[in-house]
């Protein structure tokens, strides 16, 4: 089961990585990258939430809804 870890760095910064578990034992560690702003921190979790959603398929197809 993947989730996101966010960790603070020697230099300050918080790094992001997603990691996959198999029971209790981290098996992966995809390291997405680090960040010192908010923006960039915006940045980074939208990128994870990317990588552990990728090989999801949507439900639906909203792109035929349009207003």
């Amino acid at each position: 089961m993947p989730y996101i870890r966010k960790y603070k760095t020697l230099s300050g910064a918080t790094a992001v990585q997603v990691c996959y578990k198999e029971g209790r034992k981290v098996v992966k560690i995809v390291h997405v990258g680090s960040a010192s702003s908010e923006e960039g921190m915006k940045k980074l979790l939208k990128k994870a939430q990317g990588i552990i959603d990728g090989d999801k398929r949507t439900l639906f197809d909203l792109s035929d809804f349009s207003e």
